[in-house]
């Protein structure tokens, strides 16, 4: 089993809850999903996602809708803005819970 699916699999076994925020700091819309998103603008109408707070689960965040695209693991905690990540330039559009372990 790989390193990351198992420490995944140890750390979650539950719900799953996390905030998307339109803008850094979490700040402007946000709305909360407890389930996969294929596209943020089709369920929300919003255009970008620019920080997040995981609040339960492990996920993962695509750049394109319908989970297209290069991908960030995201664990409990809270990212204020994706930019200072060293991800400017790249936007999130969908989201998938992290259910099934390698």
């Amino acid at each position: 089993m790989h390193p990351l699916c198992h420490n995944v699999s140890k750390q979650h076994r539950g719900s799953y809850r996390m905030r998307i925020y339109e803008r850094e700091n979490f700040g402007g819309q946000m709305y909360e999903l407890m389930d996969d998103c294929d596209s943020i603008m089709d369920r929300y109408r919003m255009s970008d996602c620019m920080s997040c707070h995981v609040m339960d689960g492990h996920w993962l965040m695509y750049e394109h809708p319908h989970y297209r695209g290069r991908m960030m693991y995201m664990r409990p905690g809270e990212y204020r803005s994706f930019r200072e990540m060293g991800m400017s330039g790249m936007r999130f559009m969908s989201m998938r819970r992290i259910m099934d372990m390698c």
